[in-house]
């Protein structure tokens, strides 16, 4: 199993810009083949920090998700929004890669 945790930060000003595309990001990310989970959550501390937390089945799964067509347009839509680059972490076989 594949987990991954995506740190988002976005400009206070695009918050709901952003919790609107991740939405239906999310909504066509679940009907992924491989999708255990996939959920957003609002940090506690600073509404503008958003946390994925992701589950796959494989690495080929999660690598699909990367490429699928809805993942390019939450790209395209989202960087405008964001206040710093979105920080990955992905945990499989005793390790963690950061990107």
């Amino acid at each position: 199993m594949i987990y991954v945790v995506a740190t988002t930060q976005v400009k206070p000003e695009s918050r709901e810009a952003f919790i609107e595309g991740a939405k239906a990001c999310i909504a066509e990310t679940r009907k992924e083949k491989g999708c255990i989970a996939y959920d957003s959550h609002t940090s506690i501390n600073d509404p503008n920090i958003f946390v994925v937390v992701e589950r796959w089945e494989s690495r080929d799964d999660l690598n699909a998700h990367a490429r699928a067509p809805h993942m390019k347009a939450w790209r395209e839509l989202s960087n405008p929004l964001k206040a710093a680059p979105t920080v990955i972490e992905i945990i499989s076989d005793g390790k963690v890669e950061t990107f």
